[in-house]
């Protein structure tokens, strides 16, 4: 993720706009709950694969739901696996623990299902029994955070990290210099410091701003959490006396971010954020600091839901010529402004 000649790629969810279309159609026509709907809304039908097929069950397993995103993507994998008569979704109590994780998925193991999709807490520290699963026959689809032993999954899908520090990097990149902004103050707050997807993000934000060159004067991590959130961005306000921008790499935490500007009362920059939560493309809309949300969607375990019931059945992917279902599918981070944030508020999760 570390050449700049990739700076302008963008990544293609094979079928996303058929999951788009379908979880559009979700959010505008359900009549359920308002908590019901909003479990539902990303998900997607179409095509012959989703007539019943043989019967397959699916594990899943997910850190604790300590934030809106986390949520989400567990709500997306219910939801999505709800649609299907020939699924049996088991998921496993969701932790933080990593050995209570691996725990769960030996369970899951032990149960000989179908498939596995697994989103770890970390990579590395659950490699392992993602090899066993691999091991015994168990396919695996690797969500987000990835295992680091290809042999320890079948197929891994999950957002453009690089790609998202590239976004947000050209955003505040062109802004600036369309103000011929000279040696601007530009921070960023990060997620978990030490994961290589925020490695990843904050990679793509440096060569981002280096083409229009700019480059990152502060930059501390915020653990994800509102708290930390509200309390970095309170402790950068006060080391800055003049800010040009901030970029925050994920909206959960950015709550706590634009808490602390708004209290600060600083009105001396913009802000972009990421993932693109609900409440951050309400903000944007609404004007003010928070201009711009770059997506990291967790509609991606309602596609790791479809995947894994795909490769459980020995079936591929509809819209693709090859018989299998692809090694690795990557969500292509998109921008979302006052511009166009109406299309986009309908997909996004509650922070």
């Amino acid at each position: 993720m570390s050449d700049p000649s990739r700076l302008a790629r963008r990544s293609l969810l094979t079928g996303g706009a058929v999951l788009g279309a379908g979880a559009l159609a979700a959010a505008c026509t359900s009549n359920a709950p308002k908590e019901d709907a909003a479990a539902t809304q990303n998900v997607a039908s179409g095509g012959d694969n989703d007539k019943p097929g043989a019967k397959v069950t699916i594990g899943f397993s997910a850190p604790a739901a300590d934030h809106g995103w986390i949520a989400a993507i567990a709500k997306n994998a219910a939801a999505q696996a709800r649609r299907y008569s020939d699924v049996t979704f088991q998921a496993v109590q969701p932790t933080n623990d990593i050995n209570q994780q691996i725990s769960a998925v030996e369970s899951l193991i032990a149960k000989k299902v179908n498939a596995l999709v697994i989103l770890p807490n970390e990579g590395k520290q659950l490699n392992q029994v993602a090899r066993k699963a691999a091991d015994a026959g168990i396919p695996v689809v690797n969500l987000d955070r990835v295992f680091p032993d290809k042999l320890s999954y079948r197929t891994w899908i999950g957002g453009d990290n690089y790609g998202m520090g590239v976004a947000a990097g050209h955003y505040i990149g062109r802004k600036l210099k369309a103000g011929n902004a000279s040696n601007p103050v530009i921070l960023e707050i990060q997620g978990i410091a030490t994961l290589p997807l925020t490695q990843e993000r904050s990679k793509g934000f440096a060569d981002a701003l280096a083409t229009y060159g700019y480059k990152v004067t502060a930059r501390q991590d915020a653990k994800f959490t509102v708290e930390s959130g509200n309390q970095v961005a309170g402790n950068l306000l006060q080391a800055h006396k003049k800010i040009d921008a901030i970029w925050n790499h994920d909206d959960d935490q950015g709550v706590g971010v634009l808490a602390a500007i708004k209290q600060a009362g600083r009105k001396d920059l913009f802000m972009v954020g990421g993932a693109g939560s609900a409440n951050a493309m309400r903000e944007i809309k609404a004007g003010g600091v928070l201009e711009a949300t770059v997506t990291y969607s967790p509609t991606m375990a309602s596609s790791a839901v479809r995947i894994a019931r795909l490769i459980a059945q020995n079936k591929g992917m509809a819209d693709l010529v090859e018989q299998e279902v692809p090694q690795s599918i990557t969500l292509a981070s998109e921008t979302v402004t006052r511009d166009n944030v109406d299309r986009y508020l309908p997909l996004g999760f509650e922070s």
